[in-house]
């Protein structure tokens, strides 16, 4: 449940910001008599200091945060080159332990929707004012965690986004993008439309001094595969490629289900490898480090071994940390999915060289 309210100090502010949104070019300044919109990012970046102001009331904020245990951490699983740690605990606790506090490149977190799903040694079932106060606890652990030039990705479907959104938002985090993983393979039901997707929203600390690397996962674009139009070809870089769209779906993106080689057993939700690799290519550097608070069936670390990143994982049941550790050992199914065609080959010897 959110409430948003102007800012005391100065009722107008939210009227000159919205004049500010609505001030981007009216002149043509582009082929074709168009004029091109400031853009989506520039618009957040404008949004930041007033989201930091104003007073935002949401549900959680009212029941009590938690309070992390205190005492020495202690990584369940753990393995060199690259350093590779899985503690065992709930994540609260386990961030605001951590001795890379501050120093963290890359956060992927897959939370437990609140859906009553039978997790191993977890309540999946809280009422919402405690789920959301939930939320927000693991949430500020993740932004302490973060470096300042640190990214945050948050897999997360329609009835917790808004809050997650707004929450980092007033935290001071700028949001990149709301990208939208869709899968065909829904649950069926009759009671409403078929759910086909969850959210995968980009936040990081500083916009304009965040790791980001887009000439590793771009993809043919369909002016080159489907058009076959000439201009896409005589670009100077990047000749029939273009970066994904913010709509995430195709080959190796469905649900891991049935007998998909991919699957963990006893494992419930779990990122497919395309997803990860795409993003943990794409927000961090080899040899960073890449921390998942809900280590799960181990996906993150996995993609992250693979790709030479040190990683952490945090998982409250030592019983799924144990499958996940075995997998991270076992390594990647499906890696080089999300590689842009011409880099897979450089990656992997650059990796080879290591």
């Amino acid at each position: 449940m959110v409430y948003l309210v102007c800012s005391s100090s100065s009722p107008d502010a939210h009227t000159r910001y919205n004049l500010q949104l609505m001030s981007s070019p009216t002149e043509p300044n582009r082929p074709g008599g168009y004029a091109l919109p400031t853009g989506a990012l520039q618009a957040q970046r404008r949004a930041k200091r007033e989201l930091e102001q104003a007073d935002i009331h949401l549900l959680g904020d009212a029941a009590k945060p938690h309070e992390p245990t205190k005492g020495r951490l202690k990584a369940a699983h753990s393995a060199r080159n690259p350093n590779t740690r899985v503690y065992v605990g709930d994540c609260r606790d386990v961030l605001a332990k951590l001795p890379e506090r501050g120093e963290v490149d890359l956060i992927f977190a897959d939370p437990p929707f609140n859906w009553d799903v039978p997790y191993e040694s977890w309540r999946d079932g809280m009422s919402r004012a405690e789920y959301e106060r939930f939320t927000f606890d693991w949430l500020d652990g993740c932004i302490e965690a973060l470096s300042p030039t640190g990214s945050l990705w948050v897999n997360i479907p329609d009835d917790t986004a808004a809050e997650i959104v707004l929450h980092l938002k007033r935290r001071g985090l700028t949001m990149i993008n709301w990208c939208v993983w869709h899968f065909r393979f829904g649950q069926n039901r009759d009671s409403s439309f078929i759910m086909s997707k969850v959210h995968a929203l980009y936040f990081a600390k500083d916009p304009d001094q965040r790791i980001w690397n887009p000439e590793h996962i771009m993809e043919l674009s369909d002016r080159a595969s489907v058009y076959a139009d000439p201009r896409t070809m005589a670009k100077d870089q990047n000749k029939g490629l273009r970066l994904p769209m913010d709509v995430w779906y195709g080959k190796y993106w469905g649900r891991i289900q049935g007998n998909n080689k991919e699957r963990r057993h006893q494992h419930h939700n779990q990122i497919p490898e395309v997803y990860l690799e795409r993003v943990i290519l794409a927000c961090s550097n080899e040899g960073d480090l890449v921390l998942d608070p809900f280590l799960g069936s181990g996906g993150t670390c996995t993609v992250a071994k693979a790709w030479g990143r040190r990683s952490i994982g945090i998982e409250h049941s030592a019983v799924n940390a144990k499958s996940a550790w075995e997998r991270i050992q076992a390594g990647m199914v499906r890696q080089g999915a999300a590689v842009t065609p011409t880099e897979e080959a450089s990656l992997n010897r650059r990796r080879r060289s290591d």
